[in-house]
């Protein structure tokens, strides 16, 4: 009998911590947590929310919408969309929003996803498998050019160029690529060294999976719709797990963290700052030692100030 496929959440307690931490004993009003999953920190939240705290979340995985429905609490909702639908909601309407990002545990073990290169399996890489195009849907019709910025410029892959010029002359040669097999083996060939400890394949099967959903775009959707729904006060917690993540999470912080003067017009008041930077936390080395997949998470934590927009 093939056991459940296990997700353990990385910085669950640190998370809702900082969330939760400037709230009081018994939370209440409206939270967000963007990312689903299997339910980990929404959990958490729930068992730490007072009576008359809420709970929206957002995921697009329709299999994270079966975990979803197990919760019976009457204080958790759920939308099968998308975090940056965040931008639905009311202005100042929130308490805190909470966003873990990248691919979780099961969906990259569950072969038929095509996630991962370590099974042979259909190259298709949505978060929601109910729309949009797979990997080798795209694949079988993007232009070289085009395959090689994206595997550049989501994946930092130097090889972009032989591995975009590979994956034509294979289309033109023997049909499209259908398997993460044979992606994965092509690529190992147009990659003349290799990072230690490092499948080749790394790098090109992140810049697809970014790329097909749409994710470093949603996130810049999403960080911008929580400065307008978060209440004075509220909390952003946001995890990443990879430089390209936290360098726009990291510089959204940063831009609203400080007060805008408009050199056209010097002696008018300057636009507020809205954001407080309030803390930059890795996992700890047991929690590595623990969950190895955790190794290379960032969360930042902002508040959002009282001055209104």
């Amino acid at each position: 009998m093939n056991q459940p496929l296990q997700h353990i959440t990385v910085l669950l307690d640190e998370a809702v911590d900082a969330l939760l931490g400037a709230a009081g004993p018994a939370p209440a009003g409206e939270w967000v947590d963007g990312t689903f999953g299997r339910g980990g920190h929404s959990r958490l939240i729930l068992q730490r929310l007072g009576p008359q705290g809420r709970l929206r979340a957002f995921d697009k995985d329709p299999e994270a919408i079966q975990e979803a429905a197990r919760i019976t609490d009457a204080r958790f909702s759920i939308q099968h969309e998308g975090f940056s639908r965040l931008a639905d909601l009311p202005d100042a309407s929130v308490q805190g929003v909470l966003m873990d990002l990248g691919v979780s545990s099961p969906q990259i073990d569950t072969p038929e996803r095509g996630f991962s290169f370590r099974f042979d399996a259909p190259l298709d890489m949505r978060m929601d498998t109910t729309r949009g195009q797979s990997v080798a849907e795209w694949l079988a019709d993007a232009e070289m050019q085009q395959i090689a910025e994206v595997i550049r410029d989501y994946g930092e892959e130097r090889f972009a160029g032989p591995i975009a010029k590979a994956i034509v002359a294979r289309r033109q040669d023997k049909g499209p690529l259908a398997t993460t097999g044979e992606l994965a083996e092509l690529v190992a060939g147009a990659v003349r060294t290799r990072e230690a400890g490092q499948n080749p394949a790394t790098r090109t099967f992140q810049a697809l999976r970014i790329f097909i959903n749409a994710e470093l775009q949603e996130l810049e959707q999403a960080l911008e719709a929580s400065l307008r729904v978060l209440a004075p006060g509220g909390r952003l917690v946001v995890i990443s797990f990879h430089s390209l993540e936290d360098r726009i999470v990291k510089q959204f912080i940063a831009k609203h963290s400080k007060e805008v003067f408009d050199r056209r017009a010097p002696f008018a008041a300057p636009t507020p700052m809205r954001l407080v930077a309030l803390d930059r936390i890795k996992p700890s080395a047991e929690e590595v030692a623990a969950n190895p997949r955790s190794r290379s998470a960032v969360m930042r934590v902002a508040q959002r100030t009282e001055v209104p927009a």
